[in-house]
């Protein structure tokens, strides 16, 4: 795992010159890479990369790396876990290899396939590969978003970084703030690809690649889609074959994700999915599985009694850490760590757990993306009973009435509060009701919150319609698999892994997730829907396939999430943070919004009259970024 960083120049800037350019870069990305750094140069591109060493500890894993004759080079971070059968294709088709990296398989699957070697990897990975014969920069991203990548073009360059930082640290690249990307935010917490929150900054979403050619008089950039999570024909299997299948393919990829130089552990949050994947660790490993827990003093949050129940059981060397509000001291850290707003507020407990895990291993598996493939998140059984509720005449308007009858909560987890918040939207058709539901401020919300300038600024093209879009592309499918198609495109590589990367690569920790094995996500997708949702419980085959991995506490429980009680704490130890910075007549923010709407949202929630825990928090992290990224650079910024 490492950080990358690159330039391509249009004008001929020079081999010094481009390395110099690409140095900081790089060294802002130092936490990504600790152990080495090197860059690498010719008079169109300079490659630079941040080492952190997994495979192959010698100096001959370091890069960037070079094809034989030297014309070829890649800065890689990330990991291939079939690189071995690779490496042996590729002996067999003739070539030799220098290091036991799995970097030196993609220079040599680059050779061999061109573009196409991206759809011959498994794992997860950002590169940049510069072919000197042809003049051109192929880049590419992992399937489902395991690694990012942003970049950046101009009249004169193209540069490409791991982080916003990377590129930031560039005198050339300017601080304008995108209102399209601000309002995206607002609803969902991240700003979604191929945006960012400065314009002119475009991440590269996932399962794409980009060409940019300068062999020619003016540099030609494309980019392609080259994966798609295809959800039919749905496999023909008996529960009995879909379990054994399933065993196989997901055991396969713990295995491959175990391969390491140095040591590895496990988050455990005692869930179904990391209980799982501890459990196929200790059955794959012949010492102890280090297991890394978080936990909160508010009972109603903390899972720790859970993840002893799986350390218990497979004699686990198990490590815990209680996340109290002082840590929030790491607040400007991980503002400045993300390099955009970002609103999940989860941030800080995997940031605190990847902190503890580092001090003891440099790798860690977790359980992340088991609900996105097997119908873990309770919206998919929201989906479908609103679906069915919609094929009954005369059904909606009862629910409407039922809905405006229940008593509100200022609790999130109260079971009457989410009945009424399911019902007051099962009405609507399935890309808003989706987009309720996960929302931070709806349309409306957000209409009443915008100042008159700012809402004058945004174009048309908000959230809604991106989400139409991508509920577009699920024609024909059940409500579960089209809820968790739109997620695998949005929820989880947006918000989930970028919350994993940048907080466990910030603590220079590499984070695998089997259950992100394209694989093992495919044989997933084309199971039959009553296989991951029957009835009302969730990952139906997960659990049968799994059984005796599971005690029947941890799998009957209701399901927790990752969830920060960041509404006591803003009535609590935050309350001065969030007054302070959102209150504040010089708040940067204060140029987007109604300041009487803002003082509303806030009054509401410290009275108990609401609870706006999460709109709360997005704002006071928009704030933190603006202050940290665009305050104090006002001379290049524009809003």
């Amino acid at each position: 795992m490492c950080g990358i960083a690159g330039a391509v120049s249009f004008r001929g800037a020079g081999a010094s010159d481009l390395e110099q350019m690409v140095a900081p870069m790089i060294e802002a990305q130092r936490h990504r890479g600790p152990d080495a750094s090197g860059t690498k140069s010719d008079d169109v591109c300079a490659l630079g990369h941040r080492r952190l060493a997994i495979i192959d500890l010698s100096e001959a894993g370091r890069q960037p790396l070079t094809n034989d004759d030297g014309s070829i080079w890649i800065t890689f971070n990330g990991e291939i876990y079939n690189f071995q059968q690779l490496r042996d294709d590729l002996e067999k088709l003739g070539y030799s290899f220098r290091t036991r990296t799995d970097t030196e398989v993609i220079v040599h699957a680059y050779e061999q396939w061109g573009t196409d070697c991206v759809k011959r990897l498994r794992g997860m990975f950002a590169f940049g590969i510069w072919d000197a014969n042809r003049r051109r920069l192929f880049v590419a991203r992992d399937r489902v978003g395991k690694k990012p990548l942003f970049y950046t073009q101009d009249r004169n360059r193209f540069l490409f970084a791991s982080e916003l930082q990377g590129l930031l640290v560039c005198p050339s690249v300017e601080r304008e703030v995108d209102p399209a990307a601000i309002d995206s935010y607002l609803s969902w917490g991240y700003v979604p690809a191929p945006r960012t929150a400065f314009r002119g900054i475009s991440k590269l979403p996932p399962a794409h690649y980009l060409t940019l050619d300068v062999s020619g008089g003016e540099p030609k950039l494309e980019i392609e889609r080259y994966w798609s999570l295809e959800y039919t024909p749905k496999i023909e299997m008996s529960l009995e074959e879909a379990s054994e299948a399933l065993r196989e393919k997901l055991t396969e990829a713990v295995r491959l994700r175990m391969i390491s130089d140095v040591p590895l552990g496990a988050f455990l949050s005692g869930g179904v999915d990391s209980s799982i994947v501890v459990g196929l660790m200790a059955g794959l490993s012949d010492r102890p599985v280090k297991t890394f827990s978080i936990g909160f003093e508010e009972a109603a949050y903390n899972e720790l009694d859970h993840a002893r129940r799986i350390a218990d059981k497979w004699s686990a060397d198990h490590h815990e850490f209680i996340v109290k509000p002082d840590a929030l001291s790491i607040l400007p850290k991980l503002v400045r760590h993300y390099g955009e707003p970002y609103a999940d507020s989860s941030a800080i407990p995997t940031f605190y757990v990847s902190q503890m895990t580092r001090s003891s291993v440099t790798v860690a598996l977790n359980g992340d993306g088991g609900d996105e493939s097997f119908a873990g998140y309770e919206r998919y059984l929201g989906n479908r009973i609103a679906e069915r509720l919609h094929a009954v005449p005369g059904m909606i308007a009862p629910a409407r009435a039922l809905s405006k009858m229940l008593p509100d909560s200022i609790d999130p987890k109260n079971r009457i509060r989410q009945a009424k918040r399911f019902l007051s939207v099962a009405a609507s058709e399935m890309s808003s009701r989706y987009g309720r539901w996960v929302s931070y401020f709806s349309e409306e919300a957000k209409q009443d919150l915008y100042s008159r300038e700012f809402r004058s600024r945004l174009n048309g093209d908000g959230h809604s319609r991106w989400i139409e879009s991508l509920f577009s592309e699920t024609s024909g499918l059940d409500p579960v698999d089209a809820a968790m198609s739109v997620d695998v495109r949005s929820y989880l590589p947006f918000d989930l892994l970028v919350k994993v990367d940048i907080t466990s690569m910030a603590n220079s920790l590499e984070a695998r997730s089997p259950f992100l094995d394209h694989e093992v996500m495919e044989l997933a997708a084309r199971l039959p829907g009553r296989m991951k949702l029957r009835g009302s419980e969730s990952k139906f085959v997960l659990k049968r396939a799994f059984a005796d991995m599971l005690p029947r506490e941890n799998v009957r429980r209701r399901k927790m999430g990752f969830g920060v009680p960041v509404g006591e704490w803003f009535r609590g130890a935050l309350k001065p943070l969030l007054e302070d910075s959102l209150l504040s007549g010089s708040a940067a923010t204060r140029k987007y919004f109604d300041p009487q709407q803002v003082e509303r949202f806030v009054r509401d929630h410290l009275d108990r009259k609401t609870d706006y825990s999460f709109p709360l928090w997005s704002l006071l992290m928009l704030e933190l970024w603006h202050q940290e990224f665009i305050g104090a650079h006002a001379s290049s910024a524009h809003v």
